[in-house]
């Protein structure tokens, strides 16, 4: 079955169909590493981890770019309020991404391009659109781009340039206000940059954010590419001068699906730091979430929807997580934990489906549990056959290679492996006392006992 995705560029779902056949090429926007990215941030990053798991599933080779933001307004704010470098700040908190992305088992991308690496490339582009009669100089060494020459800016985010009034041009590299304006692609060096600056043909300065993106998605996945990604916050205006900018110096398309993510809310709010509702990672980690658990929060929302975050939501999420994990220890034990196979049950089929409509992954959750409910059903009645039970283990295998909600099996420690054995010798001799006293010890260390017919199991207790 093709695989189709809703495209903002054209407010449609279209079927995916490479440049290349076979290979899917990728630009996803990376952080700005001026602080921690949160929660809302890691919103748009699962997204694209999920997308990009996805299409490895359907047999697509996946080319991966994303970008870190390492100069910018606010990185060299920061840095000047910290007394430190921008490199050594911008390094601190790329590296604390990267450790997020790892706890969270985000697959890495290809390339992560560093705005400061490509600074000669984005002067090589801006001296094109100058060129090409795109783009100004101005008296203090900055270089705008002139969105009067590109007829079709507006077209992503909906601009109805014929009833708006071109304003002033904008300096600033975030803004938000939906009206046209001439925007920086050069920076002419200002007292308060202080030393962050490059030499260019117009004097020192540095690259304005939006032809950073033009810049180093060309450079790794050529002019024209398949999906561009981000979330719904960047489209105005960021995407929109990406692709008036890279249309005009190359004059290829630049980018064929355009897929945005909705924002992430905070028990049905916006997140703020003065609200005391601003989580990063590693709060959540320290909270008692697991990895997987919010893996499974922030992928249960279809993409393009708003995801509800509430800490309340940690119970359920990991009361769902050890439900998959049990069944499939079930079927490891039923068919073996060196079964492989490549038949699948019928139920797949519908979870396909719903993931290749534009990845709609609340739909495929409820086919996979609803097949767990089934599954569950016949293994407790015995019978589910050994063919059945090798079906389902390669559907969690496949499920979970995209969802990647099964924790990594924790090694039982010596200590309670023996208190197991002499548990199961006191059950033996039926001193049911006694093993009960060892279960609560076992317990105390983190682990719970099953008696099975095939002998004591144990696994970890869920938070």
């Amino acid at each position: 079955m093709p695989v189709r995705l809703f495209n903002s560029l054209t407010r449609k779902k279209e079927e995916l169909k490479p440049i290349i056949p076979g290979k899917v090429s990728i630009y996803t926007c990376g952080p700005t590493v001026y602080d921690v990215a949160h929660i809302g941030n890691f919103r748009a990053f699962l997204f694209e981890d999920l997308l990009k798991r996805y299409l490895q599933l359907k047999g697509f080779k996946v080319f991966h770019v994303m970008n870190i933001t390492d100069v910018d307004d606010r990185t060299i704010r920061r840095s000047q309020e910290k007394h430190i470098s921008i490199s050594e700040l911008t390094k601190k908190y790329a590296d604390q991404f990267f450790k997020d992305l790892n706890t969270l088992k985000v697959k890495p991308a290809d390339v992560y391009p560093r705005a400061t690496e490509h600074i000669d490339s984005m002067i090589r582009m801006i001296e094109t659109l100058i060129q090409k009669g795109h783009a100004y100089v101005t008296d203090d060494g900055s270089v705008y781009f002139a969105i009067d020459t590109y007829p079709e800016y507006g077209r992503l985010t909906r601009l109805d340039r014929s009833q708006q009034q071109t304003s002033a041009r904008i300096a600033t590299d975030d803004y938000t206000k939906d009206n046209p304006q001439d925007f920086s692609l050069w920076k002419g060096w200002k007292e308060e940059d202080g030393d962050v600056y490059w030499e260019s043909p117009w004097g020192r300065g540095r690259p304005g954010w939006h032809i950073e993106c033009s810049v180093m998605s060309i450079e790794y996945l050529g002019s024209h590419f398949d999906i561009h990604c981000g979330g719904v916050d960047n489209m105005f205006p960021h995407h929109e001068n990406e692709i008036a900018q890279s249309v005009c110096a190359t004059g290829e398309p630049f980018v064929n699906i355009w897929m945005h993510n909705e924002h992430l809310l905070v028990d049905g709010g916006k997140m703020s730091k003065s609200l005391g509702n601003y989580y990063r990672i590693s709060d959540l980690i320290n909270k008692g979430f697991t990895p997987e658990a919010l893996r499974y929060i922030l992928l249960g929302t279809h993409y393009r929807s708003k995801v509800n975050f509430s800490l309340d939501k940690r119970h359920e999420a990991q009361r769902v997580v050890q439900r998959v994990s049990e069944i499939y220890d079930r079927l490891l034990d039923l068919v073996g934990r060196e079964a492989t196979g490549d038949e699948l049950p019928a139920d797949y089929t519908h979870f396909e489906a719903a993931m290749d409509d534009d990845l709609d992954a609340p739909k495929a959750l409820g086919v996979f549990f609803n097949w767990v409910r089934k599954t569950n059903s016949q293994i407790a009645e015995q019978s589910l056959t050994h063919e059945d039970a090798l079906k389902g283990l390669n559907f969690i295998r496949r499920f979970n290679s995209v969802f990647d909600i099964i924790p990594e099996r924790k090694t039982v420690p010596p200590e309670v492996l023996r208190l197991v054995k002499e548990r199961e010798a006191a059950r033996n001799k039926k001193d049911w006392f006694e093993a009960d006293r060892l279960r609560e010890i076992i317990r105390k260390q983190g682990w719970i006992v099953e008696d099975t017919p095939t002998g004591s199991k144990c696994k970890p207790i869920v938070p």
